[in-house]
């Protein structure tokens, strides 16, 4: 990662992932039961997780060189 650009572009696209993770689990525990929920449950944890590599990643990249 080396322009600051792109890395805010990808921290923007790991903060919209984290958005969808919590509109889902929110919406699968209100108003869903059964292996649906359990699926949309799942699907929200592996979009938390992917965020928060990203996020990683991100952040100990380490700063942009001018």
């Amino acid at each position: 990662m080396e322009d600051g650009l792109t890395k805010m572009w990808i921290s923007f696209f790991a903060m919209g992932l984290m958005f969808v993770s919590v509109i889902v689990t929110i919406v699968s525990r209100e108003k869903l039961k059964g292996w649906i929920q359990k699926t949309l449950l799942t699907f929200s944890f592996f979009c938390m997780m992917i965020a928060g590599l990203i996020i990683f990643l991100v952040v100990f990249s380490g700063p942009v060189p001018e």
